[in-house]
């Protein structure tokens, strides 16, 4: 079986998705992409780019693959002489409906953001088949469609998201979680407290280091970790923290290959989320599968992730939770290193999704 997989935003784990399935699949995957940057424009124009490459090869697929950054309705519109009879599916790693946008966005200022949200709602309506990352994403997904639709002012089509919901399942994202495995290190002396996310708004930065200055504060003694990609806008945070907890600080900045991030991660303790926005959590999941002790927010994914039996000692509800939890765990840090919850996220491994995927874009075809 061949499968055309269409990203117009390959980087982060985007890249590493389309990569990891192309690598561990059984079927003849070919991947068309556009680099990962400007996304807005990806979402605009990148159909046209994406839709050209394609009519210019000799590839001829059984499956057409998009992610949600594509403008399905154009690219299928400008390779319909191609495309008419294929099948095709749209996997959603995010979407632009259910994203917590920054109020200093110019698009917000100037309220024009809907229009990105509009992009994944026909797309989601063309496709064949719609897979979202997680149920959680599913049901914001489509709970924050028919707000979408009530926004306009006639001709609401609510009756579109049934439609789009019949055609819908759970498809959870596949990893390369065993490369993980050969760069096992000793954890730290000291208790290591990790960030691993990308340093944006939507991760919550604030809440995160207000529970960490109140541990300084408060004399608990930590050591801190801050790892992710950053880009030329950072919250202003970043910068203060960097002054603010120096005495704790044992890296602080992105990591430029793989073997230095994996090790930080076997290396830290704990891992506190306080973000606005996870579709999935991925770098959580690298994180937990590392052996690091995960203290969640009681919503967004997070409890999807977590078996209910994990619940009470690792979600929490505000940040007062948050704080007694993470204070907690570095005061009894040497139980907390003897707790192993890694084997529950061994399911996400490519060894283990791989058949699913394939199983599931075979029977789309037959």
């Amino acid at each position: 079986m061949k499968i055309l997989l269409v990203e117009p935003y390959f980087s982060g784990s985007h890249k590493s998705w389309a990569e990891g399935y192309k690598s561990f699949s059984t079927h003849n995957v070919k991947i068309i992409s556009l680099p990962g940057q400007f996304w807005k424009w990806r979402m605009h124009g990148g159909a046209i780019s994406l839709a050209k490459q394609f009519m210019e090869m000799n590839f001829s697929p059984d499956l057409i693959l998009a992610t949600d950054m594509l403008d399905l309705t154009t690219f299928l519109s400008l390779t319909k002489s191609r495309t008419a009879k294929i099948p095709n599916a749209l996997y959603f790693h995010e979407n632009q409906l259910s994203y917590p946008w920054s109020n200093l966005d110019r698009d917000v200022i100037e309220k024009r953001d809907h229009h990105y949200g509009f992009i994944n709602l026909s797309s989601a309506l063309v496709a064949d088949n719609v897979l979202f990352n997680s149920k959680y994403h599913h049901d914001s997904f489509h709970h924050e469609s028919i707000k979408l639709l009530k926004h306009f002012p006639d001709n609401n089509e609510l009756d579109i998201v049934e439609k789009i919901k019949k055609k819908s399942r759970i498809l959870y994202l596949g990893m390369d979680l065993a490369k993980f495995d050969k760069h096992k290190t000793q954890k730290k002396e000291n208790p290591l407290i990790l960030w691993n996310h990308r340093w944006e708004y939507d991760k919550n930065p604030e809440a995160f280091f207000k529970c960490l200055y109140k541990l300084n504060n408060n004399n608990v003694k930590f050591d801190l970790a801050v790892l992710g990609q950053s880009f030329n806008k950072n919250p202003n945070i970043f910068d203060e923290i960097k002054y603010q907890l120096k005495d704790n600080i044992v890296h602080f900045g992105f990591c430029e290959n793989f073997s230095e991030y994996a090790k930080w991660l076997w290396k830290a303790d704990l891992l506190p989320i306080t973000n606005n926005q996870d579709f999935f959590g991925g770098s959580v999941v690298e994180s937990i599968y590392c052996d690091t002790y995960p203290i969640l927010p009681n919503r967004l994914t997070y409890p999807e992730l977590l078996p209910e039996e994990l619940h009470n000692k690792h979600l929490y509800n505000n940040e007062n939770e948050l704080y007694d939890k993470v204070k907690n765990c570095i005061l009894n840090i040497n139980e907390i290193r003897k707790t192993k919850i890694r084997d529950v996220f061994k399911k996400y491994d490519w060894t283990t999704m791989c058949p699913v995927y394939d199983k599931l874009f075979s029977s789309i075809i037959n």
